[in-house]
């Protein structure tokens, strides 16, 4: 049976995630958010990651979200077990240390757009379609939706998506900023290995301590946000990474970042 997760690791600390069910559009069974977390689990204890990209198999589907098929079969109890199973897994991506990319190659539906929504940044294939579609089920978002797509598109725009259930095509997100860029199916993922290189070239160290920082400090009043600013740099100070890219720079070279 293949990984319902490849997990591929690149040049440079970059690692490739790819969900692996394209005959049922990359949709979260319960089987595969295990998989997921183990692989999550394990790459983050990896020192010489750098960057992550999450997509998913084939040209159809990023992820269409939960596995209905699966659902209709479940009785209450165990629904509400697996929709907190699938936040657990997604708060999991999100909580990465290293920047990670979501490369949306196809459909993106409820639990999947949720599943992006935890990455830092979102590149789509012209053919991705996206949407909070679950009003349309009977349900909410209930893995991050809500509480991610405002922070992300702004409230007004949060709202009417996912009281819409209305699913965007590709330009219209990056319209909204839920995407950063747009690319042909076959651009897709080099463009993602592009700006993973483009990061992983500097101090790891740095990376993860202006991620950290960011995410603190994103919902904290200014005072609050520069405190954690002026925490998470001072983290940095005592690193060789630092010392490398003053003499990098001295001597007019590129730095050689350790992660020390």
């Amino acid at each position: 049976m293949e990984d319902l997760v490849e997990v591929k690791m690149l040049e440079e600390g970059i690692a490739l995630l790819t969900l692996n069910r394209p005959s049922a559009a990359n949709a979260l069974s319960r089987e595969l958010l295990h998989a997921l977390s183990r692989s999550l689990e394990k790459i983050s204890e990896d020192h010489s990651l750098r960057t992550v990209i999450l997509t998913g198999a084939g040209t159809k589907a990023f992820c269409a979200g939960a596995d209905l098929k699966e659902r209709a079969g479940m009785n209450e109890t165990d629904t509400v077990k697996t929709v907190a199973l699938i936040g657990k897994t997604i708060s999991a991506l999100e909580e990465l240390p290293v920047p990670v990319i979501a490369a949306i190659n196809g459909a993106a539906f409820g639990g999947g757009l949720e599943l992006a929504l935890a990455c830092d940044i979102r590149l789509a294939s012209e053919t991705a379609k996206l949407g909070l579609t679950e009003t349309s089920l009977g349900i909410i978002p209930g893995a991050g939706g809500t509480q991610r797509l405002p922070r992300i598109a702004g409230v007004a725009v949060a709202k009417e998506l996912i009281y819409t259930a209305r699913k965007l095509d590709a330009r219209t997100a990056q319209e909204l900023k839920i995407v950063s860029g747009v690319f042909s199916p076959e651009q897709l993922l080099p463009e993602a290995k592009q700006l993973a290189r483009e990061m992983s070239r500097n101090a790891p160290l740095a990376l993860r301590a202006a991620k950290s920082a960011i995410n603190e400090g994103v919902d904290l009043p200014l005072d609050q946000g520069l405190e954690a600013e002026k925490r998470w740099y001072q983290t940095t100070i005592s690193s060789n990474d630092r010392l490398e890219g003053l003499k990098a720079f001295k001597e007019k070279r590129k730095p050689m970042f350790t992660g020390n």
